[in-house]
């Protein structure tokens, strides 16, 4: 089994949702771990951001790629 690392921050639900669409699609494993989990909920998410994802390491420059296309402007 794969061992995760936190592999970027999320800035709100709507990316999650995107990402979690795409991941699926192309199978690759991940977690999204939204920061109001937390003790400290809102402070947190105003200083970390929503939330982050995670996945294994070998799948990083892919992730990356496909949150660089769905956050471009």
């Amino acid at each position: 089994m794969d061992q995760f690392e936190k592999i970027l921050d999320l800035n709100n639900e709507f990316e999650a949702e995107r990402m979690e669409e795409f991941l699926k699609e192309k199978n690759i494993p991940f977690g999204i771990v939204p920061v109001s989990d937390s003790v400290f909920g809102s402070i947190e998410i105003l200083e970390n951001g929503w939330g982050y994802l995670e996945a294994p390491p070998r799948f990083k420059n892919e992730i990356l790629e496909i949150y660089a296309d769905i956050t471009k402007k």
